[in-house]
């Protein structure tokens, strides 16, 4: 009933009564005058500004007009020579309020969610481009505003809210009807002719005098043209005379353009009719067209699109065939636009004065379909990272405290605290200034800045936004709900600079109303914040610099009183907030100069004043923490108050928790920056915080932890990289940082600080876990993501870091600066060194983007802007010749300005091509060989395209112009050849505030990265796999090739016939079969036969029947999967073996299990052996002694395990050891302790391995880039068949009823029976059952069998599956995690289950059988869990007796844990650090040594027996060196350990009390080398910057830094007592320091009395580091010759400088890695001079020498350690690491050795010495 009284139509100006201005409202120049055409009142709206001349309806815009009708008509004339602008303010179905603008200022069309903008442009023969001519008419603007709403954001149209007609124009009046009505017929004419047509009402008409026609005097514009009323296709424009053809005005929305293809495509055209037709002809109702839609032209315009995304649609053309045929209109297609119509009405014909081309000419009449993508947005936001923008004291807690909200520049970020889940709303376009959450979690409110600050009030559950409104102030400040969520205030400025305070009721809102501003205030005082309170919505208070008011809501006006602060009144009040009810409501407020004040609001009085003052006792250690603000005060920014505390975030960076009488600090947690606010979550459980510098976290009160929950940037990021093993992300910012972040959580991992320079330009390795970075310096730098350090700095260049790229293949590395420099490095090795310089062939001028140096996808090409920005040079990336150079200016010779490039990519290859963004705003496809252009591609944006982006596999194109992402479908670029064709439409995504610099795709291709204000991630809505370019578009796709022996899953359409035996070797044959484009094919459910025989030499066959080998699947998101630690090292070649029984070392014991393998973990109950693996060695243990066999043979990291059912043979598989190796597989025979056998066949790793039931057979499972299975004879050891895999498999077991029986598990479970041949040969037969839909879209990743005839499987989705092997189904499933399961053990009825989740879970499946009986109707209720244990770590390998009661478990943290069900217990077995070991030390007796590493942990063990006794644990830092105190000669039962860890602190522990003694920070740079002083008393400490700092150990007080080193790295501190005499020095100790730069220095010292003294300074010449050659595999080349007569080999990268004093003889000295030269330097301090040197092979990594025996151990990168023997010059090498020998310790007693290589520890026993 509410849209009765509008119809059948309302004339608005009546209704609303314009004339008396009450309802409606004028601004500037309007008056109402008399139009002598019209012959009635007309109101004139003139003015040189349109936006200060206007009227608008209604006379706020916080109110609503509330019509209704489907069309407004608008009865105008533009002014001669003058522009005007109709704003409309249309509300949609949710309440959405979109701005739709027409105007001939625009120049093109414009979109965003919540703004249309539609040029209106008036044909040749104005005064100017644009403006009305002279001879302007009375117009009849008709709208259709529900199809524009539909059509070009898809939304559904409510009503008409707002009008706002502004200068220059006439307007008589506005209507709205639902009816459409033709202007040109009257009632009279209509019911005379009885025309089928509605006519114009009389009020509405425009006065025709007799005998002339109507279109003659005026214009009648109909807009869209694709309306579901309409009578015709196009939108019409009546009879214009043949002669005013060139004067017609039109709506010409140039470039951008709707994602529909039916209607997104239609335009507003303007069309003439027939004079010499029938006049009603076209006015017939006709149906749309369907889809498929004719183009003529080579470009494409832009209509906007849905929500957040504009597609770039055609623009518009205009019909002005005079002799049009009846049956429909003619087109003339004008070059740059394109008009997409109903292909079967449209005759296309040359336009006038335009040459054909001569493609066109061949072409014809043929038309092209224009294709968009599927589906359409093809985007979506799927997470941010970064936090504020406009301002870090926003964020607020969901009422349930179960989220938090707080904003991301123009994004409103929802993040949920224990899934890390992301709710994005989008629609702000600019920073987001402030925000509100009312109490029911109903009503959200934001504000973003730019005067006028636009609101958006949002409905919190569904996110949609339910009201959009201009405030009356610039930014707002603040924002406030009332605890009922009626009232919503608002603190702003006006123009004048005054405090203002909004208030708003949201009563009306959700029943289809408006917020309307109840109360509005103006104030001179100052306002930092504003709260109403809780317990009565009319009042509220604020607080600002020296006032505190209460204000108060009583009769529709909002009023203030100032409390009296007295001698408070001058402080800087920043926050403020309620009591509990319980203290009667007191106002608690907070200032700058730390003073929390309690104010009683009733009395309006301040009750107590508290000051925050930092502690000033020098010698309590708060007392040394770092402020942010100076003054006596500390700073306080926000408090927030619960029941029964207060919290209180300060600018020194800590987060204090007090009771309400401020007695004590409850808790305090410190944060990394000034803390900008803080909140007390509903329970009162949780504190949040933020601070300045971008982080957001809470401090949990019950636990006492804290938890961080987003990081961020806090300037704009200006580069990216992307790393393809880890999934990692690099970013670079204006804040100076560099961090790495994790893109499946989003979470940050590293953070690289550089205060001095600024970071430019970032860039991954390839294969190494490195990444490089430029800086504003000229630097590069190689950081390590292992050591989280910096390996190698690079200073060839004198300017600013402008680009940076790294080959694909890992070789070069290229960056060029803005002096015009370009550099090449070789990255293949661990620490790149630079090949070349070439100066001045890089762009010196302003660098256009970071995008402007590429290198080809087959690291053959290097491209980059330069010399100039208006050339493009593309070189050999080896040599750096020049191949090609292409002038762009020289593309664009029509403009009247130079062309530049701006950025560039390389596509794939083939075709090969180089795509270059220039200024003009063209992106232009390069042949990469010739320089032709292949194809020009306009971006129709203002601005250049700064950043692009290829898709691997080559469809999309991602460019990033202004705040804009554009994905193009770049397969129907590459397509479309003729200039002819249209331009596919790109879709175009907002919702950045400031201008995006770099985009990427994700490793994985299925998600896009965006970085600008902040990091967008972006989910493709398409899925990548089968995905053909003509898929889409309905083209056939390419032809189906597959390899022999390949099995493909398949279409549920085809069966076994589809497959068939070739003859001669056996491959498989796949069949033609459906359409072409079918992505793959096989057999599902049913048995088929595939064979792969071996090769004669040994290898398998390798026939494809597609004549190409197929392309290796991407790696499974499974942690199932075994991957080898990355390791830069390489075996060595030639060693110098002991002969057996002459060893001087044996291999006593190895600590550490090793973590990363998987099923590397064996025990056989009736035998008692057990095995497990470190590194590449195969470590036996007994489990009642502990004492250990070792056994050596693979050279690389051993992936897995497995043993013979009788115990007798155990197999072992590591991985290849180079690029022309393949994998190592052993066979031991377990009673001797030897090996048997040695084969291989996989190419990259070996996941799995099993015996059959009788121990005949042993199968070997290949991982996801193998893919092969291969099937042994364990009597021959030959190769009985090797299978290619159709999909990843995760797992794989032998039947144990079955001899000839696989079953494999990854999306099904795959049953594979052998069939013998009676040749002997073997072939499978293969059975595939898919994971049924009642358990879910899952993979399984692990399996075991069960009772017969019984199958268990996990899923990665944390269920458990049963299957009847007999019946082929699953009958059977329960959630039993919620990780994926990775181990399933089973035996009797008991199941065991590990997990990711660290759970290990025992089931008891004993009703199981039975329930497999019942068949669908078994339910899992009858299974139960009887145990549960949590370990440290993701399950990955676990053997258990068959009683299942007790068993062995190893986890990824680096232990075995013995497991006990029936206590329910867990006890560690075997336990090593996770990370790289840096130091061992040892106590002086001996009988305990301590180990430290990159995980942060120092462990203290027991020598004999090497278990576990002490640990300390550092979180977020790494321990980088490590000291034992010496025997202390007055308490020698004291004993402490030194540690010093990456953040420059030094810790000292208490061994007997397992307690840290002392904290403190000699330095702030990461302390690299430590030692004790000769009495034990005092410590010195050596830090990566060169400094040695000299510390008390009893008061931790640094009384001395040396900075003798300054500049390069502390590598070795040593101190002993001084007892040969003084060598021309005082003092009682002796102490040696060794820095990275070739320098050793000699102290004496007697720190006792303060006094140090140089004894002697050794400097020696470093190796040459650009002599290196440039090898793929260095190691690969060195022949096979006695070390001692390898040539020195010039290292890649300085050694560490490595000195000792020697203990044979105090007075001389012993070097390593000093030198040009590897050798040992023996240095005598007596005769200052070199008197001993002994070669080595290698340079060496680390050094210890015997306190016994005259002996050396050198361990070397090339995973081996010499002893040498300096009496008789004799050396021994051993073998048995796996990777660099970083450290090497001999114990006080000289009998045993300690060596390390990553996180494994191998001690020897000194013998024969």
């Amino acid at each position: 009933m509410a849209r009765v009284w509008q119809q059948p139509f309302l004339n608005v100006f009546r209704h609303f009564k314009v004339d008396e201005w009450k309802r409606s409202t004028k601004e500037g120049d309007v008056a109402a005058v008399t139009d002598k055409t019209l012959k009635c009142t007309v109101y004139r709206v003139r003015g040189a500004v349109s936006a200060s001349n206007y009227i608008q309806l209604p006379k706020t815009s916080t109110q609503s007009l509330g019509l209704t009708g489907r069309y407004l008509y608008v009865l105008f004339r533009p002014l001669p020579a003058k522009h005007f602008v109709i704003h409309l303010d249309v509300s949609t179905e949710d309440s959405q309020v979109i701005r739709v603008s027409f105007s001939n200022l625009f120049k093109e069309f414009k979109s965003t969610a919540t703004w249309l903008q539609f040029p209106f442009i008036c044909e040749a023969g104005t005064p100017r481009e644009g403006v009305a001519f002279p001879g302007a008419r009375w117009t009849c603007l008709q709208l259709d505003l529900h199809d524009i709403l539909l059509v070009y954001l898809q939304r559904c149209y409510s009503h008409l809210k707002g009008v706002r007609l502004c200068a220059s124009m006439l307007v008589r009046s506005l209507y709205t009807s639902d009816l459409c009505f033709d202007p040109a017929v009257t009632v009279a004419e209509a019911r005379r002719a009885k025309l089928p047509v509605t006519p114009i009402p009389q009020e509405m008409a425009f006065p025709v005098p007799k005998g002339e026609s109507w279109h003659d005097r005026y214009v009648h514009i109909r807009f869209p043209s694709g309306s579901s009323h309409e009578p015709s296709e196009l939108v019409q424009k009546s009879g214009f005379p043949p002669e005013a053809a060139g004067h017609v005005p039109r709506l010409l929305p140039s470039p951008v353009a709707c994602s529909k293809p039916a209607r997104g495509s239609r335009a507003f055209v303007v069309q003439k009719h027939d004079p010499t037709a029938s006049r009603w002809a076209t006015s017939m109702p006709r149906p749309l067209p369907e889809v498929s839609v004719s183009c003529e032209c080579s470009e494409v315009s832009c209509v906007a699109g849905p929500g957040g995304c504009i597609q770039e649609p055609s623009a518009w053309v205009e019909a002005t065939d005079e002799h049009a045929a009846g049956d429909g209109p003619h087109v003339s297609a004008h070059q740059p636009t394109v008009e997409p119509v109903a292909s079967e009405d449209i005759a296309l014909r040359e336009p006038p004065g335009r040459k054909q081309s001569l493609p066109e000419a061949a072409l014809g009449k043929k038309r092209f379909q224009q294709r968009s993508f599927l589906p359409d947005p093809i985007l979506r936001l799927k997470g941010v990272i970064g936090f504020g923008g406009h301002s870090t004291k926003w964020a607020l807690w969901t009422p349930d405290g179960a989220a938090v909200v707080y904003p991301c520049h123009a994004v409103i970020v929802i993040l949920h605290i224990e899934t890390r889940e992301q709710r994005l709303f989008l629609g702000h376009t600019d920073k987001v200034s402030a925000l509100a959450l009312d109490g029911s979690s109903s009503l959200l409110a934001s504000a973003q800045t730019r005067p006028h600050s636009m609101l958006r009030l949002w409905d919190f559950q569904t996110g949609s936004c339910l009201a959009l409104f201009r405030s009356p102030v610039h930014t707002i400040s603040s924002l406030s709900f009332s605890s009922n969520g009626e009232l919503l205030c608002g603190v702003g400025k006006d123009r004048h600079g005054r405090t203002t305070v909004l208030v708003w009721g949201m009563a009306q809102l959700g029943r289809g109303g408006e917020a309307v501003i109840l109360a509005k205030a103006h104030s001179d005082a100052d306002v930092q914040a504003f709260q109403i309170a809780f317990f009565d919505e009319a009042r509220m208070a604020s607080c600002g610099r020296g006032s505190v008011r209460l204000w108060r809501l009583r009769g529709g006006a909002l009023r203030s009183c100032a409390v009296d602060l007295g001698e408070h009144h001058t402080l800087e009040f920043t926050d403020l907030a309620f009591g509990p009810a319980q203290d009667g409501h007191t106002l608690y407020v907070c200032s700058r100069s730390g003073h929390i004040l309690e104010i009683d609001h009733q009395r309006m009085a301040v009750r107590h004043a508290r000051r925050l003052l930092p502690l000033q006792n020098p010698r309590d250690p708060l007392a040394q923490k770092q402020t942010f603000s100076s003054g006596p005060g500390i700073a306080i920014s926000g408090l927030s108050v619960s029941r029964s505390a207060c919290a209180v975030g300060s600018e020194d960076g800590y987060l204090r928790l007090w009771p309400l009488d401020f007695s004590s600090v409850l808790l305090e947690a410190e944060h990394e920056g000034p803390v900008s606010s803080v909140r007390v979550s509903p329970s009162g459980l949780r504190v949040l915080s933020t601070t300045s510098s971008g982080h957001l976290g809470f401090l949990d009160i019950p636990s006492q932890e804290y938890c961080v929950l987003v990081r961020s940037h806090t300037a704009p990021v200006l580069a990216l990289a992307t790393e393809h093993s880890r999934g990692q992300l690099a970013t670079v910012s204006q804040d100076r940082t560099v961090r790495v972040w994790d893109l499946a959580t989003l979470q940050q991992l590293y953070d690289f600080t550089s205060p001095e320079e600024a970071p430019r330009a970032v860039a991954f390795h390839p294969t190494q876990p490195t990444f490089f970075c430029g800086f504003s310096s000229g630097a590069v730098r190689s950081f390590s993501l292992e050591a989280a350090e910096v390996l190698v700095e690079h200073r060839c260049h004198r300017g600013a870091i402008t680009g940076l790229a790294a080959s694909p293949d890992g070789r070069f590395l290229f960056s060029t600066c803005s002096l015009g420099a370009l550099a090449q490095y070789h990255s293949g090795a661990p620490r790149c060194h630079i090949l070349r310089v070439a100066a001045n062939v890089v762009c010196q001028e302003a660098c256009p983007s970071a995008s402007i140096l590429a290198v080809s996808e087959d690291s053959c090409l290097l491209a980059f802007v330069g010399p100039s920005n208006y050339t493009v040079s593309i070189v050999d990336t080896a040599s750096l010749d020049e191949l090609l150079r292409v002038d762009i200016s020289a593309l664009d010779l029509a403009g009247s300005c130079l062309d530049s490039a701006v950025a560039l990519c390389f596509g794939p290859s083939p075709p090969g091509h180089l795509l270059v963004s220039t200024s003009s705003n063209v992106i232009a496809m390069l042949d990469a060989r010739s320089g032709r252009v292949v194809r020009e591609l306009s971006c129709g944006q203002s601005a250049a395209c700064a950043s692009l982006a290829l898709s691997a596999d080559g469809r999309f194109l991602l460019t990033a112009a202004e705040r804009v992402v554009r994905l193009w479908d770049y397969t129907m670029q590459a397509g479309l050849s003729c200039q002819v064709c249209a331009t596919p439409p790109p879709q175009v995504y907002i919702g950045h505030s400031e201008p995006v610099r770099a985009v990427a795709f994700t490793p994985d291709q299925q998600q896009l990265l965006s970085v600008g204000d902040a990091v967008f991630l972006w989910d493709i809505l398409v899925p990548r796999e089968g995905w053909s370019p003509g898929s889409v578009q309905g083209a056939p796709g390419p032809p189906l090739t597959c390899e022999a022996g390949a099995l493909f899953p398949s279409d549920k359409s085809r069966g076994p016939e589809d497959l068939h035996q070739a003859s001669g070797p056996s491959v498989l044959v796949q069949k033609e079969a459906g359409r072409a484009g079918d992505g793959a094919c096989g057999v599902t459910g049913g048995p088929w036969d595939l064979d792969r025989r071996p090769h004669p030499c040994g290898w398998p066959s390798a026939c494809s029947t597609g004549g190409a080998r197929a392309r290796p699947p991407a790696r499974p998101n499974s942690y199932r999967h075994f991957t080898a630690r990355y390791k830069a090292s390489s075996p060595a070649q030639g060693l110098c073996l002991p002969p057996a029984g002459d060893e001087w070392l044996r291999l006593k014991a190895v600590l550490g299990y090793n973590g990363n393998g998987r099923t590397n973990l064996v025990w056989s109950p009736d035998t008692g052996f057990f095995a497990y693996t470190c590194g590449c060695l195969v470590v036996v243990e007994d489990l009642h002694s502990g004492a250990q066999q070792h056994w050596l043979g693979h050279p690389e990291e051993i992936s897995t395990l497995a043993l013979s059912h009788d115990a007798q043979v155990l197999a072992s598989a590591s991985g290849r050891s180079g690029a022309a190796s393949r994998c190592q597989i052993r066979l031991w025979d377990v009673p001797r302790g030897s090996c048997r056998q040695l084969f291989s066949h996989h190419d990259t790793a070996v996941q799995a391995l099993a015996f059959s039931l009788d121990d005949r057979l042993l199968v070997t499972l290949g991982d996801c880039g193998d893919g092969t299975l291969a099937l042994w004879s364990m009597a021959t050891c030959e190769l009985l068949s090797s299978t290619r895999l159709p999909e990843p498999v995760h797992g794989m077991a032998f039947s144990p009823w079955h001899t000839g029986e696989l079953a494999c598990v990854g999306q099904g479970i795959l049953t594979l029976q052998l069939l013998w041949g009676q040749a002997g040969d073997v072939s499978l037969q293969a059975h595939w059952e898919p994971v049924p839909e009642e358990v879910g879209a899952c993979e399984l990743s692990s399996l075991c069998y069960g009772a017969a005839p019984l199958l268990y499987c996990g899923s990665n989705e944390g269920q458990v599956c049963v299957w009847d092997t007999h019946a082929g189904c699953c009958f059977l499933a329960w959630e039993a995690d919620d990780g994926e399961i990775g181990v399933l053990l089973c035996s009797g009825t008991w199941l065991v289950s590990g997990s990711n989740t660290r759970r290990l879970r025992l089931w008891a499946v004993g009703a199981v059988p039975e329930l497999r009986r019942r068949g669908s109707g078994a339910r899992s209720s009858s299974v139960f869990l009887e145990r549960e244990l949590t370990l440290d770590g993701a399950v990955v390998s676990a053997v258990f007796h068959d009683s299942m009661d007790m068993g062995v478990v190893g986890t990824a943290a680096g232990t075995l844990w013995y497991i006990s069900w029936a206590e329910g217990t867990s006890t560690r077995l075997i336990s090593g650090h996770r990370s790289k070991v840096n130091e061992v030390a040892f106590s002086p007796n001996e009988s305990h040594c301590a180990t430290c590493s990159d995980d942060g942990s120092v462990r203290v063990w027991c020598v004999a027996s090497m278990e576990l006794l002490i640990q300390f644990q550092v979180l977020s830092q790494s321990c980088l060196c490590l000291a034992w105190s010496p025997q202390s000669c007055g308490r020698p039962e004291e004993q402490h350990v030194a540690a010093g860890y990456s953040d420059g602190t030094l810790r000292v522990f208490s061994i007997p009390r397992s307690a840290i003694e002392l904290k403190l920070y000699p330095r702030a740079a990461a302390l690299t080398a430590l030692t004790f002083s000769a009495d034990g008393q005092t410590i010195v400490s050596g830090d990566k910057d060169g400094l040695v700092a000299v510390s008390h150990l009893r008061t931790g007080m640094t009384f001395r830094v040396l900075s003798d080193h300054r500049g390069a790295r502390i590598c070795t501190l040593q101190s002993t007592r001084k007892e040969c005499g003084d060598f021309g020095a005082e003092g009682t100790d002796l102490w040696l320091a060794a820095s990275g730069d070739q320098r050793v220095s000699v102290w004496a010292s007697d720190w006792l009395r303060d006094h140090c003294e140089l004894v002697d300074w050794l400097s020696f010449p470093a190796p040459s580091l650009t002599e290196v050659r440039v090898l793929a595999a260095p190691w690969a080349q060195c022949p096979r010759i006695p070390p001692c007569t390898v040539p020195p080999q010039v290292p890649s990268c300085l050694p560490p400088s490595l000195a000792a004093f020697c203990p044979w003889d105090p007075a001389l000295l012993v070097c390593a890695g000093l030198g040009v030269y590897p050798e040992v330097v023996f240095y005598s301090l007596r005769q200052k001079q070199v008197v001993e040197k002994i070669p080595l092979p290698f340079f060496a990594v680390s050094m210890s020498l015997s306190p016994g025996a005259h002996l050396v151990a050198i361990g070397f990168s090339e995973r081996m350690v010499r002893l040498l023997d300096c009496a008789s010059g004799a050396v021994q090498d051993f073998m048995g690491h796996d990777d660099s020998v970083q450290l090497c310790r001999f114990a006080p007693s000289a009998q045993l050795l300690f060596t390390a290589a990553h996180s494994e520890i191998l001690v020897w026993e000194v013998t024969g010495h």
